[in-house]
């Protein structure tokens, strides 16, 4: 069970994380890891210059709630603009609660900036939880061709190519999310001519994505759940078995999964069983910032090897 905080808890965890947040992607609170039992449906974000919360369900405190957020808003004077969205309703947009919506705002990141588009009814594209994920990619780019599928809205391979990667293969089936990823990669003066955006079901298109391998580094994030095109249950495994296909004979692969139901023995199981030539190195570490009562059930950032002398 996680603590239990009132209201006035809450706003004392907001003031002290407020104290240290930059311009950088900050998580404030995250109460969607089941630590602090209350508020299990909201999270609060620091974006740039906007102060950002969302509430996964309809609550009878949401009122206080925004009451108190106005307060933080208006005692801290860190943002030019507060922004609630209620996921809980379906397509439901962000709504302005103090302020204007910038012309513009970024997820800044370790240098990096990306696009967020707060006016998207769900995601406002970038999670900020994957930080350590991108943080690998980037670090370990240098001279590889990189594979990333469910590539979104590209920040893998923004991080990719500020890190050297020679080539970077981005495959989702939405056209706009890759848009938004080109729009990345110019935004942070990458050059473009690396990288590939393919607009296909992966599951579907082995033979082009087979075309501009092999990888040297293979990124798989796929979501947990995508109606009529993606099932980890079911799909996360002929991912796997293909992998013998496109990947160089040293590759390194960073397997992500955020479905609390599968945890990271589900993931090691589909290696075994479908590319035993790989091995498993390590889990990567999660943000402090998104703390989680079970570390099995948030995200899971896996990293294998191939080429590796048992």
């Amino acid at each position: 069970m996680g603590a239990i905080l009132n209201l006035e808890d809450l706003y004392h965890i907001l003031r002290t994380n407020a104290h240290n947040c930059t311009q950088e992607y900050t998580r404030l609170f995250h109460g969607r890891g089941n630590t602090y039992e209350r508020y299990t449906f909201l999270t609060i974000d620091s974006v740039d210059k906007v102060l950002f919360a969302v509430l996964f369900e309809a609550n009878d405190e949401e009122e206080a709630i925004v009451s108190m957020l106005r307060d933080l808003y208006t005692t801290e004077a860190k943002w030019e603009t507060l922004i609630i969205q209620q996921r809980y309703i379906k397509d439901a947009p962000s709504t302005i609660i103090e302020g204007q919506m910038p012309a513009q705002t970024f997820a800044i990141e370790n240098t990096l900036k990306y696009h967020i588009n707060f006016l998207n009814a769900q995601n406002i594209g970038f999670f900020p939880d994957m930080k350590i994920g991108r943080s690998f990619v980037r670090e370990n780019a240098k001279d590889k061709n990189v594979l990333n599928l469910f590539s979104y809205t590209c920040s893998f391979s923004v991080a990719a190519i500020e890190g050297g990667a020679v080539s970077v293969v981005n495959v989702d089936m939405n056209k706009n999310v890759l848009t938004t990823g080109r729009e990345n990669h110019r935004l942070n003066t990458l050059n473009t001519k690396k990288v590939q955006f393919m607009p296909y079901n992966i599951l579907k298109s082995w033979s082009r994505i087979k075309k501009a391998g092999p990888y040297d580094l293979i990124i798989i994030d796929p979501p947990s759940f995508q109606k009529g095109s993606f099932a980890a249950t079911s799909d996360y495994a002929k991912i796997i078995r293909r992998l013998h296909e496109f990947a160089a004979s040293e590759c390194t692969v960073l397997a992500a999964l955020n479905a609390p139901e599968l945890d990271t023995a589900f993931i090691k199981k589909l290696f075994h069983e479908n590319a035993p030539e790989f091995s498993y190195i390590k889990r990567l570490e999660n943000l402090e910032s998104f703390p989680a009562s079970d570390e099995e059930r948030s995200l899971k950032n896996l990293i294998f090897k191939k080429g590796i002398i048992q």
